[in-house]
């Protein structure tokens, strides 16, 4: 393998030259694990610490991860390894060949092996599992993150011993496969698969009858265990032994499994942004951006495995025939369309080796708009290894792009809960090589009218299937006990699965209480969910008794916070804003949120963090609009404030105290608010992205209850957050509320902010006439209420959209007149920076010697009154400046100066600009050895960040060095 050699199944190790490194301790060593499994992909670093800790993370985890990664790097640094912790802003990469870590090796054999003829699948598939040694797939920390990857691993390996026993099959070596069958049957005895291979190698070798005999224990166990009876395939295995006459069976054809077998129960889908890497790949190949010929991140983005699924043999036959088809599975809402989806998508994940996508499109839920497809499209292409910089802003070359990204490539797009077609239509791939599968309570007719769609529409459940699921959920002796109740119950609940789900839950949570007294309790419910539209009228009245049941059995605490979290508009809610929302202390809202995630109520998709299903949540929004209107006001105020207080702590951390307009915090918070403080720039950061859905939503909740001032306020907060991660659609969407807002208030001031915003959003956007519209609106405004701060802060940002509009002297002129402003208040940070904006924009106009002196000055206050770093612009405009005029001894020492600053703040951007500066001048000082080496990780640079063009311009430049 060469000269290193990365390790993580079975273990954490990394060799060089066939000496191990020494990595430290367990928890260090899992810290280099995580960023292996996602090799040449940033990981931030509260991803980082949730993945290695879990929820035991010590208060001093960012430190703490900071310290090891800091050990990694020293140890990996004098052991000579090909591979590099590389540091982001806000998180950290490692940076390697894939292909010299042994998991993706892993996965780059088996991917080879299914394309590749029997001989050379086999091989491939037996150098894949030499890679994956036996017992636990990955033994490291009982996190969810570790956990989730190892039931993958498990199951990644189960599979290729499978496949390797079908090619052995085809290949007539049962007697090599019999010793491996024997055992495994014996481990998992209701796989049919396995069972099916054993039944074919024991009738190989002449031990027909043992295979016959195989097959009646097969089906008596599924019968008397599950109440199943053995899938067609096998069944049709069985006829042919019967009727084989010493006939040799022809065995599964090449690449192809039988149809409806069982597979392990509900395998979990794997870890997201895999890449694997073909063995011939070169570095330069790794480092560059996702190209349409170049490989790509490997997507695994199904939610969490459900549980218990049951029936729907029908269903999944017809399933069985979607690969490289668009399939709709329509119906009523609550029937199991998502259930059947997701359980689906689990037992088939192996069959789409290039990754899954998944979308919850929020078609029908009641608190919210469903998702734009452009919004889902910068998803799905982020998760496919575009930075959010590269993503186009226009959507036919958001669809372009993620088309060409998945041509040819064996992948999964699952669409849960569309509105109708026209929100699909741009989501759908256009390649027969991938799936799609779309749940939708619509029937979507033009898709299978217009594109072919396969139609799968699963009815509720008949009165066995009914029981069966509750058997299943209570135990079947438990439900044998009390037939009467059960079927009761079944009828109660009209055959909905989520209805059904909704009372197991209720009875598990008793199992001392008789059924029949739940039974009763059900009966004597009544009314309906007006607003439910489920096809069904007896549906809807039945689902609501059940949830009316279900809340009934909650602790008055618990059926309180159920009806408080009716208020909750984002997607979902972490614990601390759901303890807010109900004014209790975070260790009350876990005990509370457990109790109803154990009666179904809630769902914790994600470690602490909790949605409720469509249905469920139209229920809540019911039950808390008739709770004192009072107490909804006051919910409504602690759940905005917590996202509000939260968010102007975290943007003091990343913006610190100069930020333009910043707003007077509305202290304190509202009585029973408990925001969170983030400890650091890592965790600020962490929280905008984990909450920035939530945020938005809370957002246009400020505005709807009348928060008009908070609703600004959240907007000023997103600022760099929103503009960092170049969602540009969301910071419209936020500043259009703030100005509605704005426009409710007596102040100037937040008008003005709101008018600065969207004027800088459409310049952004390419819409140059638009944004200075908003721009002089504002600055009349503020030239109205006499604010100085405001009409230069205005001036800067005209100066700059000038600037991209290239016209340097109009740019030129705003920026003067912003420092003349600046100049009237007592802010050096403001002053210094306007400096080197105004000496900036001289030199690119030619004017050298004005230039260097706005700059020296401004150099000389962000020294006396700056943070370290904030100087690191001034130095890379004086090193262009004395680049420029000749002195490139000079720009040397300012842009390495500056290159130190950058790459010390985590400014990545800049860093890479720098790079290619210093390679300007060090060619013109002619030292082309070190103008390559700076060449080289300039580029590096720019293929990691997406640039394009960049990325040309160094290969050209590192093309033209002549060779020492």
């Amino acid at each position: 393998m060469g000269e290193v050699e990365c390790r993580v199944l079975g273990g954490v190790e990394v060799l060089v030259r066939g000496r191990a490194v020494d990595l430290g301790h367990a928890r260090q060593r899992h810290v280099l694990a995580v960023l292996l499994v996602e090799v040449n992909q940033p990981l931030s670093a509260g991803k980082l610490i949730e993945r290695v800790w879990g929820e035991r993370a010590p208060r001093s985890a960012v430190s703490t991860l900071y310290s090891y990664v800091s050990r990694l790097r020293g140890s990996l640094s004098t052991a000579g390894a090909g591979l590099r912790l590389a540091r982001h802003s806000g998180g950290y990469e490692a940076q390697a060949r894939a292909d010299v870590i042994d998991l993706h090796r892993f996965r780059s054999l088996v991917a080879r092996a299914r394309g590749a003829r029997d001989q050379e699948a086999g091989e491939l598939l037996r150098q894949a599992l030499v890679l994956f040694p036996e017992g636990d797939a990955f033994p490291v920390p009982d996190t969810p993150w570790f956990t989730h990857l190892g039931e993958v691993l498990a199951t990644q390996r189960q599979a290729v011993e499978l496949d390797l026993g079908d090619v052995l099959l085809r290949q007539g070596r049962e007697a090599e496969l019999l010793p491996r069958l024997l055992p495994a049957v014996a481990a998992q005895p209701y796989d049919e698969r396995l069972a099916g291979q054993l039944m074919l190698a024991l009738h190989r070798q002449g031990r027909t009858v043992q295979a016959l005999e195989h097959y009646q224990s097969l089906r008596r166990s599924l019968d008397e265990e599950l109440g199943l009876t053995p899938g067609a395939a096998v069944q049709h295995l069985h006829q042919q032994l019967l009727g084989a006459g010493g006939q040799a069976v022809r065995p599964p054809e090449a690449g192809v499994r039988p149809e409806g077998v069982v597979r392990p129960e509900a395998p979990v889908p794997p870890v997201p942004h895999v890449v694997p890497v073909p063995p011939a790949t070169t570095d330069a190949h790794v480092a560059s951006g996702p190209r349409a010929a170049e490989p790509v991140a490997v997507p695994r983005q199904l939610p969490l495995a459900p549980a218990g699924f049951i029936g729907r043999r029908l269903e999944r036959e017809q399933l069985a025939k979607a690969f490289g088809r668009i399939v709709v599975v329509s119906g009523p809402g609550g029937v199991g369309k998502s259930w059947l989806a997701a359980c689906w998508a689990y037992e088939e994940a192996g069959r789409f080796p290039d990754g899954q996508l998944y979308a919850d499109l929020r078609g029908y839920d009641a608190g919210a708009e469903p998702l734009p497809p452009s919004d889902v499209l910068r998803g799905f292409l982020e998760a496919l290894g575009v930075r959010a910089d590269a993503v186009p802003e226009d959507q036919t070359a958001r669809e372009g792009l993620y088309r060409s990204l998945l041509a040819d490539r064996r992948a999964l797009v699952v669409l849960d809960d569309a509105y109708d077609a026209g929100q699909v239509l741009p989501l759908l791939p256009g390649t027969p090589t991938c799936t799609v599968l779309i749940t939708s309570r619509n029937r979507l007719s033009s898709l299978v009218v217009g594109h072919g769609a396969i139609s799968v529409s699963p009815a509720v459940f008949d009165d066995r299937h009914a029981g069966e699921l509750l058997a299943e959920r209570l135990g079947a002796e438990r439900t044998g006990a009390e037939p009467e109740a059960v079927a009761s119950l079944v009828k109660y609940c009209a055959g909905l699965p989520l209805a059904l789900s909704l009372v197991a839950a209720r009875a598990a949570a008793h199992p001392g209480f008789p059924l029949a007294a739940l039974a009763g309790e059900l009966a004597d419910a009544t009314g309906r969910l007006d607003a439910l539209d489920t096809g069904d009228p007896a549906v809807s009245l039945n689902l609501r008794a059940v949830l009316a049941m279900s809340r009934r059995a909650l602790s008055a605490p618990a059926r309180r916070l159920f009806d408080l979290l009716g208020l909750v508009p984002g997607p979902d809610a972490g614990v601390a804003a759901v303890a807010s929302l109900a004014g209790v202390p975070r260790g009350r809202a876990r005990l509370l949120l457990a109790e109803l995630e154990s009666a179904h109520l809630v769902h914790q998709h994600v470690p602490g963090r909790y949605l409720l299903h469509d249905l469920v949540r139209l229920y809540a929004r019911e039950c808390v609009a008739s709770d004192e209107a009072g107490e909804r006001a006051d919910a409504t105020a602690r759940f905005v404030d917590f996202h509000l207080h939260t968010a102007y702590a975290a943007i003091e951390l990343l913006d610190g105290a100069h930020t333009p307009f910043k707003p007077e915090r509305a202290d304190p918070p509202a009585p029973g608010c408990a925001p969170w403080t983030p400890p650091d720039f890592t965790a600020a950061h962490s929280w905008f992205a984990e909450e920035h859905a939530c945020l938005v939503a809370t957002q246009e909740l400020a505005l709807s209850a009348g928060l008009h001032v908070q609703a600004v306020h959240l907007a000023w907060t997103l600022i760099s957050y929103q503009l960092g991660a170049h969602r540009l659609p969301e910071y419209a969407r936020v500043w259009q509320t703030a100005l509605t807002a704005a426009e409710r208030q007596p102040a100037s001031v937040p008008r003005i902010l709101a008018h600065w915003r969207l004027g800088h959003f459409h310049a952004l956007s390419g819409r140059h006439s638009e944004g200075l519209d908003h721009l002089h609106r504002a600055l009349v405004l503020a030239e109205d209420a006499g604010d100085t701060a405001g009409r230069a802060h205005i001036h800067r940002t005209l100066a700059r959209i000038w600037e991209l509009h290239r016209d340097d002297r109009r740019a030129l002129d705003h920026a003067t007149e912003a420092l003349r402003l600046y100049e009237e208040l007592a802010n050096p940070f403001w002053l210094a920076n306007q400096l080197n904006a105004v000496g900036w924009l001289h030199a690119r106009l030619g004017e050298y010697a004005q230039g260097r002196a706005y700059c020296e000055q401004a150099y000389t206050l962000h020294v006396k009154h700056g943070r370290p770093g904030d100087e690191a612009s001034t130095l890379d405009s004086l090193g262009y400046i004395s680049h420029q005029t000749g002195d490139h001894a000079a720009a040397l020492g300012h842009y390495r100066e500056a290159l130190a600053q950058f790459q010390a703040t985590g400014d990545g951007a800049n860093e890479a600009d720098t790079l290619a500066h210093i390679a300007e001048t060090l060619t013109a000082l002619d030292r082309p050895n070190e103008a390559r080496v700076a060449w080289s990780q300039a580029l590096d640079l720019y293929r990691s960040q997406d640039r394009a063009a960049d990325s040309d311009r160094a290969e050209a430049a590192l093309a033209a060095l002549p060779l020492e």
